[in-house]
């Protein structure tokens, strides 16, 4: 049970601090300066073929 109780406490402490360390990485990342670009472009995607339908197959 000494490997159980020892595995335990790494991950109440340690293991919540890591990735607590990670989340705030995480957010840091996504609100950088110089995402703003990045995001945009992600946000469009709906609308690039917004004047005319994209080429494809025609299931008709």
């Amino acid at each position: 049970m000494e490997t159980y109780s020892f595995l335990r406490e790494l991950a109440d402490s340690w293991m919540l601090l890591l990735l607590f360390l990670f989340f705030v990485g995480v957010i840091a990342w996504v609100f950088r300066p110089g995402s703003r670009k990045t995001h945009q472009d992600t946000a469009d995607i709906p609308f690039r073929h917004e004047d005319a339908p994209a080429k494809g197959d025609d299931p008709k």
